[in-house]
């Protein structure tokens, strides 16, 4: 059987089942997928964290990969506290609905002539970030609609970038694979995450590694897809 490092996010059983089929495409598709895992760019832990942020985020939730991720992660020296804070990044994308919803919530509330009236809220979090020059301007529209609930998911997003679980440019490139993934490709936090991380030293190539990880995410539908068609096949031969 193959290392996990050369065969990266594929199960091994579609592996085996698709190089039957198709040996000369597999090796070459294998060859591209599992180079962040082979090319030695980041650490083969920081591999498997970046990985399972992509599978485990709310955009995808893939059970199969999050659990090879998990595996491969333990495997490769994570700890269970740096696996939850990548399950923290994970959950925690979905902030990007209100900084999508907000602004039109506003634009449209105005053009309809609704005045929004706002409970005031003691907003420590955030006036300590705006103080310090780290808010980010995306959150100004639901922080105008509920201040309180913003206090409340600013306090919550903090440590995973401050608890010091994770180092600050493994967060951030972290943030680059959940924003850029497939399933989300979300743009303005795919460029403030490289801005940050280019700040805190990553290079453009450990940066584009990452995307090469979601790239090779995309093989989840080779993993689901083909022991599916392995049963169906053999299905239809019973039945003829």
């Amino acid at each position: 059987m193959p290392d996990k490092a050369e065969t990266g996010p594929w199960d091994e059983p579609a592996l085996s089942k698709f190089r039957e089929w198709e040996p000369q495409w597999v090796d070459r598709c294998l060859a591209m997928s599992a180079d962040p895992w082979t090319s030695g760019v980041l650490p083969r832990k920081d591999v498997e964290l970046i990985s399972l942020a992509v599978n485990a985020a709310c955009t995808n939730l893939s059970p199969e990969g999050t659990r090879r991720h998990i595996r491969g992660a333990l495997d490769a020296g994570a700890t269970s506290e740096e696996i939850l804070m990548v399950l923290k990044v994970a959950s925690l994308l979905s902030i990007h609905t209100c900084s999508l919803g907000a602004p039109i919530l506003l634009e449209e509330a105005k053009a309809a002539g609704v005045t929004l009236t706002p409970s005031a809220a003691a907003t420590p979090v955030c006036d300590k970030m705006k103080a310090a020059g780290q808010w980010n301007s995306a959150w100004d529209a639901f922080f105008e609609i509920a201040p309180a609930w913003t206090e409340e998911i600013i306090a919550v997003s903090l440590p995973i970038y401050s608890s010091g679980v994770l180092s600050p440019k493994l967060a951030e490139l972290l943030s680059i694979a959940v924003d850029a993934s497939i399933t989300h490709m979300y743009a303005p936090g795919t460029r403030r995450h490289i801005q940050t991380a280019l700040k805190l030293g990553a290079t453009p190539p450990e940066i584009m590694e990452v995307l090469k990880i979601c790239v090779a995410s995309g093989i989840q539908a080779i993993n689901l897809g083909v022991p599916i068609l392995t049963e169906e096949l053999h299905r239809a031969k019973v039945q003829k």
